[in-house]
């Protein structure tokens, strides 16, 4: 592994860094996620436009820059450091690679090219709080996580030559205004159960109430903002109510090349996940550090206490740790060869896996650990004014706290990573048990 960044990716950085340090400050953070949308438009069409953030890990063929998963992990480093609500996380990093790996040609044509212009948004529907299984970062994704049997879930039931969906997905990042929905459902009863993604096109825009009302809404799509802590990570309830909806693919679905897929797509989402820990960590501590030098108690900068030393110095080797194995993880799924075709069970489809079991749940866990760590300790030492909800201290602290409830807890990401890596055998587990 090269550790060392090519200039392309240093200007990449270089240029986000600039432009969201410009539009982007703690007010603009917050007024930009009470919004509606839940995130600044006119900012998300400049980094699309300036910069084709959304379609940095596209391929040029259908309108994106062409880059990969580290140049995707470097972006979402810099937009952690602003903790900028933004679609980027649902549409480039979940929805997108999914479209690619696993859509018709049909269906990529005409997706992917408004999507990698910032024209579409898009996001990932599972059911229930369910997305870390579905990305295989905490479990299996190979069972009935979407909805077995004849009720729970998602169900899809074929229908007149198309597909109706009907259930509930309670945390769905951006789902209230995103246009492309894919959506996890469960199809084919007992005998032939298994998984399968579907899209269902939406309209955008939402009522006084906070549903959905767009123009070219679908029939039976309900989409309901919900109130979370973090309000940067918007997120929203989407009820289907006998939905039409598309299968994303060709032919019948194939249950085993979704799993694959989705598994593939997490460990990219993972890598991309915690180097925007990374980036809200080194943020809040070097905000941190700024100010225990200049608060002054018993007559010297608190900054000058050995103790006080001693914790930031912990905090920033934990922050440096998780920036290793962010940027590794994302190198490992970028390094990784694509499946051939005929293994995914898919003509004409690549479907990308890790190179290492595990590298990306690992790497999450730790960016995710070392944000909650330097987020508590950043409220602890800006003092009283830590502890006020007006603080640009507890954008830190609330987006360390949302995203281990959305993708944790860091023990089962930990415990899945040492068993892709195969550390507990089926002989340890036994004498464990013993």
């Amino acid at each position: 592994m090269d550790a060392a960044f090519t200039e392309e990716q240093d200007e990449i950085r270089r240029t986000l860094r600039e432009l969201l340090h410009k539009y982007c400050g703690g007010d603009e953070v917050k007024a930009a996620a009470r919004t509606p949308a839940g995130y600044d438009e006119a900012l998300w069409r400049r980094l699309a436009g300036q910069l084709g953030l959304p379609g940095l890990a596209l391929p040029a063929a259908y309108g994106g820059v062409g880059c990969g998963p580290t140049e995707l992990a470097l972006i979402c480093e810099e937009t952690g450091r602003a903790v900028l609500p933004s679609p980027l996380i649902a549409t480039a990093a979940l929805a997108a690679p999914l479209i690619l790996a696993l859509g018709s040609e049909r269906q990529r044509t005409a997706l992917l090219p408004g999507i990698a212009a910032g024209e579409l948004t898009a996001t990932l529907a599972v059911p229930g709080d369910r997305l870390a299984t579905a990305l295989a970062l905490t479990g299996p994704n190979d069972g009935d996580w979407a909805g077995g049997g004849r009720a729970g879930g998602i169900q899809a039931r074929a229908h007149e030559g198309g597909w109706r969906l009907y259930g509930e997905a309670g945390q769905v990042l951006d789902g209230h205004t995103a246009e492309v929905l894919l959506v996890a459902a469960h199809t084919g009863g007992f005998a032939r159960g298994r998984t399968l993604l579907f899209l269902v096109r939406a309209g955008r825009g939402e009522s006084p109430d906070g549903r959905a009302a767009g123009p070219g809404e679908v029939p039976g799509l309900v989409r309901t903002r919900q109130t979370v802590l973090d309000e940067t990570r918007p997120q929203a309830r989407i009820e289907l109510r006998d939905v039409p909806a598309e299968l994303l693919g060709e032919g019948d679905g194939d249950g085993a090349a979704v799993a694959a897929a989705l598994a593939a797509t997490g460990a990219v989402a993972a890598a991309a996940l915690a180097a925007e820990a990374v980036g809200t960590a080194d943020t809040a501590l070097a905000r941190t550090v700024a100010y225990v030098r200049e608060r002054e108690q018993f007559g010297r900068a608190i900054g000058s206490f050995q103790a006080v030393q001693h914790r930031l110095a912990d905090l920033y080797v934990r922050v440096q740790a998780a920036r290793s194995a962010a940027y590794y993880a994302a190198w490992s799924a970028g390094a990784a060869p694509p499946r051939a075709a005929a293994d995914a069970g898919r003509g004409g489809v690549l479907v990308r896996r890790a190179a290492e079991p595990g590298v990306g749940a690992l790497a999450l866990a730790q960016a995710l650990e070392a944000l909650r760590a330097v987020a508590a300790e950043a409220v602890q030492l800006h003092g009283g004014i830590g502890f006020t909800w007006e603080h640009d201290a507890h954008l830190y602290f609330k987006r360390a706290t949302c995203d281990e409830l959305l993708l944790g807890p860091v023990h089962r990401l930990r415990a899945r990573a040492a068993e892709e890596a195969g550390l507990f055998t089926a002989g340890t587990r036994e004498a464990a048990g013993a």
